[in-house]
């Protein structure tokens, strides 16, 4: 039988993957209930053989995910048939104790927390690969001038290396944003019925605390039946918001492998890929567009996450349905984006001679800034250097001349600065600001904050 979802087949990577599985969902509930039963035992509750016991049989090895599925055709409750599963395996008494003043959802949230836990660690190490990436990209481009363009017009000059160190810190403060929003997206809940603990005795803060220490996690301190659902909300907003800079990045890598920039392009396999079934000649940035689709998808789940926020009273269930969406998809294909972009960054192709030609492209009018600001330390008010700049740019453009021999013409120029102070102000390695230590900055940074040598 063919797959349905994309997933399945072409997104994503395997140990993404097999957080999310079926299987694995079912492992992580059953670590829950041996959890419980753990801290049942510390309490006295139950006995430790008991809670051995109930830890023997929360395993896949043993406790059958065929059985479990039969058993819910017939309960049509999918907690409840795992418990049953899972008794009918215990020997001795210990079956009485599954699932032991708990409800569904301090299983369920709990497991998704040890799921989200599991994802986040992914998304972490993908995030520092990537960091150390770009880092040495811009440390490699550092003195690569390029021309800056807002509006997709030209500007002025920058490096290539300092657009990429603009990467860097903007993948520095998701990184932070992940370490910040951690503990508050891998919190569980073990309290019972809307929250109150009341089947968990005298005992259910310690038990809530126990479960929580034994698995990892923090927990939902003044839960109803489930875990506040504004943490899954900041968490979805976050990926979408990690997705959208590689969106960022590679809408810009798109443009910059368009023929009339061709200032950078993705690696190509030149021995084997193709471009085109028909158009022999074409290398597309098909890696980055790919990025691009994706990332629509990813933002497209935080819709749904803010509209489970907003449960009826102490819980209802319509979140559920479409957290099984939302979670899977978020998290593998941020993953799936993160190889792509490693990929494309790590052979990014950089045109130096390309960048020069562009910017030599402009007969010098990109340097407009350069010499009005020149003139100003001689010591002319900046809007008579602008006036005298502007009137000198319109000459150049409408004759198709350089912008520095129509300057060197003029004899008001002549009387402030001399040819060689002119040509030196009209150099673009001369104008590009701090955009070297930045990148020098950024880099350190790196080196620092992921004690990595870039």
């Amino acid at each position: 039988m063919s797959n349905l979802c994309p997933l399945d087949y072409r997104y994503g990577r395997k140990d993404m993957k097999q957080i999310w599985y079926e299987e694995s969902r079912l492992q992580y509930q059953m670590d829950v209930e041996a959890a419980l039963a753990r801290a049942h035992a510390s309490l006295g509750t139950i006995t430790k053989e008991d809670a051995a016991e109930i830890t023997r049989v929360a395993n896949l090895s043993v406790t059958k995910i065929e059985r479990v599925k039969e058993i819910e055709l017939e309960t049509r409750h999918d907690v409840m048939a795992m418990v049953k599963a899972m008794t009918e395996q215990c020997k001795g008494e210990a079956g009485k104790f599954v699932h032991y003043g708990s409800t569904s959802n301090d299983i369920v949230d709990t497991a998704t927390a040890l799921q989200i836990k599991a994802a986040i660690e992914i998304v972490q190490k993908d995030v520092d690969s990537f960091i150390v990436t770009l880092a040495k990209l811009a440390k490699r481009e550092r003195d690569t001038i390029e021309i800056g363009r807002t509006h997709a017009q030209f500007a002025i000059p920058i490096t290539f290396g300092f657009k990429i160190a603009g990467y860097v810190a903007e993948m520095l403060r998701h990184r932070e944003r992940l370490m910040q929003l951690k503990p508050r997206a891998c919190a569980g809940k073990m309290a019972g019925a809307v929250g109150t603990g009341a089947a968990l005795g005298k005992n259910f803060f310690k038990i809530q605390e126990a479960v929580m220490d034994d698995l990892g996690l923090t927990y939902e301190p003044a839960a109803t039946q489930v875990v506040g659902r504004d943490r899954y909300t900041e968490l979805v907003c976050e990926i979408a918001n990690i997705a959208t800079s590689l969106e960022r990045y590679g809408t810009e890598v798109r443009n910059l492998q368009r023929s009339e920039i061709s200032e950078a392009a993705e690696p190509f396999d030149r021995e084997k890929q193709v471009g085109s079934s028909t158009m022999a000649q074409k290398r597309n940035p098909m890696m980055s567009e790919n990025v691009c689709g994706l990332a629509r998808i990813v933002r497209s789940m935080v819709t749904p996450m803010f509209e489970s926020q907003v449960l009826w009273h102490e819980r209802d269930l319509s979140n559920s349905s479409a957290e099984r969406f939302i979670l899977p998809h978020i998290f593998t294909l941020i993953d799936d984006m993160f190889k792509k972009m490693e990929t494309v960054f790590s052979g990014l192709e950089v045109y130096h001679e390309r960048m020069i030609r562009n910017i030599e492209s402009s007969n010098g009018l990109v340097m407009a800034e350069s010499i009005m600001m020149r003139m100003t330390e001689k010591g002319i008010g900046r809007q008579v250097a602008h006036e005298i700049v502007r009137q000198s740019s319109m000459v150049a453009a409408d004759n198709n001349r350089q912008l520095l021999d129509v300057l060197l013409e003029r004899d008001d120029l002549k009387e402030l600065m001399s040819e060689e102070e002119v040509k030196a102000a009209m150099d673009p390695r001369n104008y590009t600001g701090g955009a070297k230590e930045i990148v020098d900055r950024m880099v350190a940074l790196v080196e620092k904050e992921l004690n990595v040598k870039v």
